[in-house]
């Protein structure tokens, strides 16, 4: 998948494309936050009705991102930071809630979506043994 990056983007654009490809994953920016501590508080998430030049920490550039089942969710987020100067999180769904993917980042992003579909699925009520 190639993700177009540029300023006048809509947020919500860019997540709709990768939950295309990832429909169990989803990314969200944040403004403000400290790199360095890797902390993302959810109150500076920024609304997806926003551009991405909204989510710049930095401005370092605009063009495309090249994302692959092969790539680990620590590598997408490091290349939004590196290339792109924008605090990204990935998050995978566990039912009807979603959660950090900090412990597994060495994941790639087909075993982060495989698992939250695995997840998911297992944990919905029409899903229990026929026999109970």
């Amino acid at each position: 998948m190639r993700l177009s990056i540029y300023g006048e983007r809509l947020i919500t654009d860019v997540q709709n494309q990768f939950a295309s490809v990832y429909p169990f994953l989803k990314i969200e920016f944040f403004k403000n936050v400290d790199f360095s501590k890797n902390i993302y508080p959810r109150q500076r998430q920024i609304a997806h009705s926003l551009q991405l030049k909204d989510a710049w920490i930095w401005k370092k550039g605009e063009g495309e991102l090249l994302i692959d089942d092969v790539m680990t969710v620590s590598d997408l987020e490091n290349t939004f930071k590196n290339q792109f100067g924008m605090a990204a999180q990935v998050f995978r769904r566990s039912g009807n809630i979603w959660l950090e993917t900090s412990i597994t980042n060495g994941w790639t992003l087909k075993q982060q979506n495989d698992h939250g579909r695995e997840i998911t699925i297992s944990i919905r009520p029409d899903n229990r043994n026929e026999n109970e």
